[in-house]
Protein backbone atom coordinates (compact mmCIF):
# COMPACT_ATOMS: atom_id res chain seq x y z
CA UNK A 1 0.00 0.00 0.00
CA UNK A 2 2.68 2.42 0.37
CA UNK A 3 6.17 3.12 -1.56
CA UNK A 4 8.63 4.59 1.39
CA UNK A 5 12.35 5.23 -0.18
CA UNK A 6 15.25 6.74 2.21
CA UNK A 7 17.69 9.43 1.25
CA UNK A 8 21.32 10.34 2.42
CA UNK A 9 19.92 13.74 1.02
CA UNK A 10 18.77 16.46 3.83
CA UNK A 11 14.99 16.63 3.98
CA UNK A 12 15.40 20.58 2.47
CA UNK A 13 17.72 19.00 -0.67
CA UNK A 14 14.94 16.41 -0.80
CA UNK A 15 12.07 18.30 -0.89
CA UNK A 16 13.78 20.69 -3.74
CA UNK A 17 14.61 17.40 -5.83
CA UNK A 18 11.35 16.09 -5.40
CA UNK A 19 9.38 19.35 -6.64
CA UNK A 20 11.73 19.52 -9.73
CA UNK A 21 10.92 16.22 -10.44
CA UNK A 22 7.27 16.45 -10.54
CA UNK A 23 7.43 19.41 -13.05
CA UNK A 24 9.93 17.47 -14.91
CA UNK A 25 7.28 14.92 -15.35
CA UNK A 26 4.88 17.30 -16.47
CA UNK A 27 2.52 17.61 -13.79
CA UNK A 28 2.18 20.59 -11.28
CA UNK A 29 2.47 20.96 -7.34
CA UNK A 30 -0.65 22.15 -6.24
CA UNK A 31 0.45 22.59 -2.78
CA UNK A 32 2.60 21.94 0.16
CA UNK A 33 1.67 21.18 3.38
CA UNK A 34 4.65 21.56 5.86
CA UNK A 35 3.43 19.47 8.62
CA UNK A 36 5.92 19.75 11.01
CA UNK A 37 6.17 23.74 10.76
CA UNK A 38 2.21 23.66 10.99
CA UNK A 39 3.01 21.42 14.30
CA UNK A 40 5.36 23.76 15.92
CA UNK A 41 3.64 27.04 15.25
CA UNK A 42 0.91 25.26 17.31
CA UNK A 43 3.18 24.91 20.56
CA UNK A 44 3.68 21.04 19.77
CA UNK A 45 6.49 19.59 20.84
CA UNK A 46 7.12 18.48 17.24
CA UNK A 47 10.68 16.55 16.53
CA UNK A 48 10.79 15.50 12.79
CA UNK A 49 9.77 17.05 9.87
CA UNK A 50 7.08 16.63 6.77
CA UNK A 51 6.29 18.10 4.07
CA UNK A 52 3.04 16.76 2.20
CA UNK A 53 3.12 17.63 -2.03
CA UNK A 54 -0.20 17.93 -3.43
CA UNK A 55 0.47 16.80 -6.86
CA UNK A 56 -1.63 16.21 -10.18
CA UNK A 57 -1.35 15.70 -13.56
CA UNK A 58 -4.56 17.63 -15.11
CA UNK A 59 -5.12 15.40 -18.09
CA UNK A 60 -5.37 12.32 -15.95
CA UNK A 61 -7.38 13.92 -13.21
CA UNK A 62 -10.07 15.34 -16.08
CA UNK A 63 -10.21 12.60 -17.23
CA UNK A 64 -10.96 10.00 -13.48
CA UNK A 65 -13.19 12.90 -12.91
CA UNK A 66 -14.93 12.27 -16.08
CA UNK A 67 -15.67 9.00 -15.22
CA UNK A 68 -16.70 9.23 -11.69
CA UNK A 69 -17.09 12.58 -10.00
CA UNK A 70 -16.35 11.23 -6.52
CA UNK A 71 -13.27 10.08 -7.01
CA UNK A 72 -12.40 14.03 -6.32
CA UNK A 73 -12.34 13.00 -2.73
CA UNK A 74 -8.69 11.01 -3.53
CA UNK A 75 -7.21 13.72 -5.05
CA UNK A 76 -5.14 15.23 -5.75
CA UNK A 77 -2.33 12.89 -5.08
CA UNK A 78 0.01 13.35 -2.60
CA UNK A 79 3.94 12.24 -1.99
CA UNK A 80 5.69 13.32 1.81
CA UNK A 81 9.19 14.44 2.48
CA UNK A 82 9.72 13.22 6.05
CA UNK A 83 11.77 12.67 8.70
CA UNK A 84 11.29 9.51 10.76
CA UNK A 85 14.30 8.89 13.81
CA UNK A 86 16.29 11.53 12.20
CA UNK A 87 16.25 9.20 8.47
CA UNK A 88 15.17 11.49 5.60
CA UNK A 89 12.55 9.11 3.37
CA UNK A 90 10.53 9.99 0.80
CA UNK A 91 6.89 8.05 -0.09
CA UNK A 92 3.60 7.63 -0.93
CA UNK A 93 0.20 5.87 -0.98
CA UNK A 94 0.31 3.89 -3.97
CA UNK A 95 -2.83 5.19 -5.94
CA UNK A 96 -3.49 2.39 -7.64
CA UNK A 97 -4.31 0.36 -4.80
CA UNK A 98 -6.12 2.99 -3.24
CA UNK A 99 -8.31 3.49 -6.30
CA UNK A 100 -8.80 -0.40 -6.20
CA UNK A 101 -10.84 0.09 -2.86
CA UNK A 102 -13.28 2.82 -4.42
CA UNK A 103 -13.34 1.78 -7.94
CA UNK A 104 -13.16 -1.81 -9.71
CA UNK A 105 -13.45 0.37 -13.36
CA UNK A 106 -10.62 -0.76 -15.48
CA UNK A 107 -10.14 2.49 -17.30
CA UNK A 108 -9.75 4.23 -14.05
CA UNK A 109 -6.95 1.32 -13.03
CA UNK A 110 -5.23 1.68 -15.65
CA UNK A 111 -4.81 5.39 -15.02
CA UNK A 112 -4.20 4.48 -11.45
CA UNK A 113 -1.30 2.41 -12.39
CA UNK A 114 0.06 5.31 -15.30
CA UNK A 115 0.19 7.56 -12.40
CA UNK A 116 1.96 5.75 -9.70
CA UNK A 117 4.34 4.44 -12.25
CA UNK A 118 5.41 8.45 -12.61
CA UNK A 119 5.19 9.17 -8.99
CA UNK A 120 7.27 6.35 -7.73
CA UNK A 121 9.56 7.72 -10.88
CA UNK A 122 9.43 10.87 -9.87
CA UNK A 123 10.41 9.59 -5.76
CA UNK A 124 13.41 7.64 -7.50
CA UNK A 125 14.95 10.59 -9.73
CA UNK A 126 14.64 13.13 -5.97
CA UNK A 127 16.01 10.45 -3.82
Amino acid sequence: MYHVVQTEKTFEQASHDLEVEVKNLDFGVLHIHDLGKTLRSKGIDFKEECRVFEVCNPQQAAIVLAIDMKLNMALPCRISVFSDQGVVKLGLIKPAQMLSALSDDPALLKIANEVEAQLIQMIHQAQ
